[in-house]
C-alpha cells in the first residue's frame, strides 16, 4: 500500500508484468478508499465537534461583537495538533529511490524550492483557516462549500492542466446539486438580522477563503507532481509518506502564522472567558478543542492523499459529497429546530451517490485502459522477437 504508480515495463513476460501492474492498480484503489474514508470521518466529526462548541458557548446571547470572536482559536485548532503524524511519518518504510544519472540528478528540486512550497502552501492553509471560521460565523457553513467546487475546477484546468471529460463534468454537476439541497445545520449559522447588517462584507468575507481553498488544492497537487516526487529522499516515486511530510510542515507554517495573529489581535486573552462560559465547564471545553484538533488532521490527510492518488478536484469532490451524510448525523446528534432529514436531503443524499459512482467509473475505465495497452504492448514486443 505504500507505493502508488505503476510498474515499469521491462524484460518480464507478459503475465508477470500484467499482474504487477494489477496488484499496484488493487493497492492504489485500497488507498483511495481509506483516504475517502478519511474525509468522509473527518469531515463528520469536525461538523459535529463545531455544532456542539457553539451550542455550548452560546453564541447568540453574546453582542454583536463578541458573537465574531474566537476565530484565531478555531483557526489555529484546524492546525495546531500536526504533531500526531510525525511518529507515522518516521514509522512509514522510506522508499528505495531509484538510480539515476548526473543529467537527472542536476534535475532536483532544490532546496529553497521546497521550503518555498511549503510557505506559500502555509500561507494559503492560514488564510482559509481564519477566513473560513470567521465566515461560517457571518453568512453560515452552505454557501461556502457550494463556490468552492467551481474555483477548484477553473484552478484544475489552468493551473494541473487536468482534461474533462463527460464524466468528470457529470460528478461536478451532480456534487454541486447534491450541496445545495443539503447543507449540514450550524449552530454558529447567524441569524437574518446579522446576516443583512453585514452586507457585501458577508460575500467578501466568503470569496477570499474559498479562493485559498481551491489554490492549495491545485498547487499541493502540482508540488506533489512536480517537485516532492523528484527530491533524492523520494526518487521519482509518489508514497503515502509524501503526505504526511507536507501535513506537518504545511501546518506547522500555518500554526505559527495563527499564533501570531491569536496573539497580536489580544484574542488570546478571552480564552480564560470562553472556557469559564461553556456551559459544561472547563474540561468539555478543552475536550472540544483537543478533539477538532485531531478531526482536522484526520480530515487533511485523506485530503491531501486523494490528491496526491487521484488529482485536487477528486479531493474537492469526495469532501462536497461527504455533506449529506454529515448532514443526517447532525441530525441524529442534535436536536436543531426544523432540521429533519426530509426529501430534499434524501435526494441529495441520492445526488452524492450518483457524483462519486460518475468518477469512480472515469477512474475505472483509465485504470482498466492501463492494463489493456500495457498488454498490447508486451503482446506487440512478443512478436517482434
Amino acid at each position: 500500500m505504500e507505493e502508488f504508480q505503476g510498474p515499469e515495463p521491462g524484460r518480464h513476460n507478459m503475465t508477470e508484468t500484467t499482474r504487477s501492474l494489477e496488484l499496484n492498480q488493487s493497492k492504489w484503489w485500497i488507498s483511495v478508499f481509506f483516504c475517502g474514508f478519511l474525509i468522509f470521518a473527518g469531515d463528520s466529526l469536525v461538523m459535529l465537534l463545531l455544532n456542539f462548541y457553539y451550542v455550548q458557548d452560546n453564541r447568540s446571547a453574546n453582542d454583536i461583537d463578541q458573537q465574531y470572536r474566537g476565530t484565531w482559536t478555531q483557526a489555529l485548532v484546524q492546525n495546531v495538533a500536526f504533531p500526531v503524524l510525525i511518529p507515522l511519518f518516521f514509522i512509514l518504510p522510506k522508499p528505495n529511490p531509484e538510480t539515476v544519472s548526473d543529467h537527472q540528478t542536476n534535475k532536483r528540486p532544490s532546496f529553497l524550492r521546497v521550503l518555498l512550497l511549503y510557505v506559500s502552501l502555509g500561507v494559503l492553509v492560514s488564510v482559509y483557516s481564519k477566513l473560513y471560521a470567521l465566515a461560517k460565523l457571518y453568512v453560515g457553513w452552505g454557501v461556502l462549500v457550494s463556490a468552492q467546487l467551481i474555483l477548484t475546477s477553473l484552478f484544475s484546468a489552468f493551473i494541473n492542466r487536468l482534461k474533462f471529460n463527460r464524466w468528470i463534468i457529470v460528478s461536478i454537476i451532480f456534487t454541486l446539486a447534491s450541496d445545495f439541497f443539503c447543507t449540514p445545520a450550524f449552530s454558529g449559522t447567524p441569524t437574518d438580522d446579522e446576516s443583512y447588517t453585514n452586507g457585501i462584507k458577508t460575500w467578501l468575507i466568503l470569496i477570499f477563503p474559498t479562493l485559498a481553498f481551491s489554490l492549495s488544492l491545485s498547487i499541493t497537487q502540482l508540488g506533489f507532481e512536480k517537485v516532492l516526487v523528484k527530491t533524492k529522499r523520494y526518487g521519482n516515486k509518489k508514497v503515502f509518506r509524501m503526505v504526511l511530510e507536507m501535513q506537518i510542515y504545511v501546518s506547522l507554517i500555518a500554526t505559527l502564522i495563527c499564533l501570531v495573529g491569536l496573539f497580536a489581535s489580544g484574542e488570546f486573552k478571552e480564552l480564560k472567558g470562553d472556557s469559564e462560559r461553556f456551559k459544561k465547564g472547563k474540561t468539555y471545553y478543552i475536550l472540544s478543542l483537543v478533539g477538532l484538533a485531531l478531526s482536522w488532521q484526520v480530515w487533511a490527510v485523506g485530503l491531501l492523499g486523494l490528491v496526491l492518488l487521484v488529482s485536487g478536484l477528486f479531493a474537492d469532490v469526495v469532501h462536497m459529497c461527504a455533506s449529506p451524510v454529515v448532514a443526517l448525523l447532525v441530525v441524529f446528534a442534535f436536536d436543531f429546530k426544523d432540521d429533519d432529514f426530509g426529501w430534499q436531503r434524501r435526494g441529495a443524499l441520492l445526488g452524492a451517490v450518483l457524483a462519486l459512482a460518475s468518477y469512480f467509473y472515469y477512474l475505472h475505465k483509465t485504470k482498466k485502459k492501463e492494463v489493456a495497452e500495457l498488454n498490447k504492448r508486451e503482446h506487440n514486443n512478443s512478436e517482434e522477437a
